[in-house]
């Protein structure tokens, strides 16, 4: 490997492809040699920085990997996840994933595959969410013998384009507060009389509106005060630029399953 990382991007042609493409492009450190789509893609054969908008990069997408990459990104659907997946595998590239929606027998095989070949698997690549889960985490262990009691609820926005609700990054939230302070039981959303709220319980909202790019809110709720650990994202720049650091991270590991807690040093 190279002093100049040489990436590739799964879904490039997707909106957070893009950005990917775009903000590699503008790193010295960082040249895209190789850009994925699927194979009925419209997108095929295009220049990947005329799709992202930054003029041509020389890089056509295409649905195989034949040029040599250090690293590749992966932000497409769970089935163009696990198509790349089975590629690095075989070829040993180190692999970040930051498509949600995976099912557990897709983790199971990331799983798998990193004793192999170096994985970073995360629900959000993005530097304030991972540092809010830090957060919720000293939340909930603090929290955790309150006297009176704490009910967490998970309140999570995305655009209207988002497949999958709640999203991976609320699950991981719910998780991580399920493992501080011992929750087993995960609800989404109440409707009707639920009766009176038990306390081993996580509720989780979804809302899908307009071109939001994520929300996330995460609500402990004691008899007389409440603590929020509110993320808000303002444009995809923030996730984009956070797996390009995984990226970087990524390249120089042997094989495993990385964190963006690792990445970040968190």
């Amino acid at each position: 490997m190279g002093s100049v990382l040489k990436l590739g991007v799964n879904g490039a042609a997707g909106r957070m492809g893009q950005r990917v493409v775009a903000l590699a492009a503008q790193d010295p450190g960082l040249k895209v040699t190789a850009a994925y789509e699927s194979a009925s893609s419209s997108r095929i054969g295009q220049d990947v920085g005329t799709l992202a908008g930054i003029g041509e990069l020389g890089v056509r997408v295409t649905s195989t990997v034949g040029t040599p990459v250090d690293v590749i990104i992966d932000f497409s659907t769970p089935e163009g996840c696990s198509h790349i997946l089975a590629i690095c595998l075989e070829k040993k590239i180190p692999l970040v994933i930051a498509t949600t929606g995976l099912t557990p027998e897709q983790k199971a095989a990331i799983s798998t595959a990193s004793q192999s070949t170096p994985i970073l698997m995360a629900p959000s690549m993005s530097l304030a969410v991972n540092i809010a889960m830090k957060l919720v985490a000293d939340a909930g262990r603090a929290l955790k013998n309150h006297s009176s009691g704490v009910d967490v609820e998970v309140i999570e926005r995305h655009h209207r384009f988002k497949e999958d609700a709640p999203s991976g990054t609320a699950l991981k939230f719910g998780e991580i507060v399920a493992l501080e302070m011992g929750q087993t039981n995960h609800v989404h959303g109440r409707e009707g009389r639920t009766g009176q709220r038990p306390r081993n319980e996580i509720g989780y909202h979804a809302l899908r509106v307009g071109d939001n790019v994520g929300e996330h809110t995460i609500v402990f709720g004691m008899l007389g005060e409440t603590l929020e650990v509110a993320v808000r994202g303002q444009s995809r720049d923030s996730y984009a630029s956070g797996s390009l650091t995984a990226a970087k991270f990524l390249a120089g590991q042997s094989a495993g399953l990385y964190s963006m807690s690792d990445a970040l040093n968190l």
